[in-house]
């Protein structure tokens, strides 16, 4: 049978074929021997033993895969923010747009609690780039309607910083889930963390959902292993320009003739867009040649 692992915990990997069942399965000696190991979210052939007990055969060839949280197969990374407690940075949003743009997965900006506070900036920031951007509140129901078609038939990993209503917004999508939801902690201005492991949930609507870590802890590795030539390629707003600079391989941080820079002066590219692309051009550039090889090995 094929089916998708929604959830992996002390060495069983559950099983979802389509019925609505779960089967717990444990992966055959060959992925151990092959350094392969099953992913929430991976696509799998597994043979069922009886009794909800099964073996995994096969992993079926991925469309991405993320290190941590340790999930693969994403078909959009939903960056849930906020105007209001706790505020969301900007860069904190570029940083994860920038690696689903660099592994095939489209990002869905989320402004949640809108009732508090429309971030009005913010929504214009992404929507002007080409994201689909919406406002949310997970306290009215507002715009969570547009968020269930958003993700309807597709699996959709949910992330942003801690207090911003992750789980709370997942709440709002299926109440049937009741996920614990963290209280935002008046002192701190933040959340505490309240997701524990990677989970897909299946909606009834259809849709995939994972709760994921914060941003503290989203694929930091898969981002410091990016070369700094390749991060052009993940800000799409970019792209009018790249071949319009006045000297080949522009770097677009300070260079004379840039075409980004004029952009961005111009108003056609955001500010803030602009100044994240080079705080993490800057912290690529950082990292030494062989470390990089050492990592990719």
């Amino acid at each position: 049978m094929e089916g998708i692992i929604l959830k992996a915990l002390s060495g069983f990997y559950y099983v979802d074929g389509g019925d609505g069942a779960l089967t717990a399965c444990r992966g055959r000696g060959k992925f151990r021997h092959q350094k392969l190991i099953p992913l929430v979210g991976d696509r799998v052939r597994f043979t069922p033993l009886g009794e909800g007990a099964g073996i995994l055969d096969e992993i079926l060839p991925r469309k991405n895969q993320f290190q941590r949280p340790a999930v693969a197969n994403i078909d959009q990374l939903v960056v849930i923010a906020s105007g209001a407690v706790p505020v969301t940075d900007p860069f904190l949003i570029d940083r994860v747009v920038s690696i689903a743009e660099g592994r095939d997965c489209e990002p869905v900006i989320c402004i949640n609690k809108c009732d508090l506070d429309a971030a009005e900036e913010l929504y214009q920031t992404y929507r002007k780039a080409g994201f689909l951007t919406l406002r949310v509140s997970a306290e009215t129901g507002e715009g969570i309607p547009e968020l269930a078609a958003a993700i309807a038939g597709k699996v959709s990993a949910f992330t942003g910083n801690s207090g911003v209503g992750k789980s709370s917004i997942l709440n709002a999508l299926e109440p049937e889930f009741r996920l614990q939801v963290g209280e935002v902690s008046d002192k701190l201005g933040r959340g505490r963390h309240t997701t524990r492991h990677v989970e897909l949930f299946r909606l009834s609507s259809g849709a995939i959902v994972a709760d994921t870590p914060g941003f503290s802890s989203f694929d930091t590795e898969g981002m410091e292993l990016r070369r700094p030539e390749e991060l052009q390629y993940t800000f799409r707003e970019f792209a009018p320009y790249l071949d319009q600079c006045r000297f080949t391989g522009c770097a677009h941080v300070k260079e004379k003739g840039c075409a980004v820079l004029a952009a961005v002066k111009a108003g056609e590219i955001a500010p803030s867009r602009h100044a994240s692309y080079v705080r993490l051009y800057e912290q690529a550039k950082e990292v030494p040649e062989w470390e990089r090889k050492e990592k990719e090995q």
